[in-house]
């Protein structure tokens, strides 16, 4: 039970369903999720932390830069939650403007 309270505290923050939400479309550098939420480092970060130790992120390291991309571990209940997520989440006026910033800052992205 103790999972399950955590996979959904940690939707509860409008900053990680912004970032669970670009993640829908694929992987992404810490730098692309920076731009995008204009948000430091740090704080962009300290969100993904949470996220993956909920069970909904997992990382890479390539070089210097952190990858992160949604997490597949076969829960049936978080999978149901994503194809919630997938339906909702990118119709919100967040996620369409941040899906136009993902796409004009990947057209001059300086990260990689």
């Amino acid at each position: 039970m103790k999972t399950t309270a955590r996979m959904f505290k940690a939707l509860s923050d409008e900053t990680r369903l912004r970032i669970l939400c670009l993640l829908l479309e694929g992987e992404l550098c810490v730098c692309d999720i920076m731009a995008v939420l204009q948000l430091p480092q740090s704080t962009v970060s300290r969100h993904l932390a949470y996220l993956k130790n909920a069970g909904w992120v997992d990382d890479r390291r390539c070089g210097v830069w952190m990858y992160y991309s949604l997490l597949n571990n076969g829960n049936v209940l978080q999978e149901k939650l994503l194809d919630a997520l997938r339906e909702s989440l990118p119709l919100t006026k967040a996620a369409v403007t941040d899906r136009a910033k993902l796409d004009e800052f990947s057209r001059h992205k300086s990260c990689a």
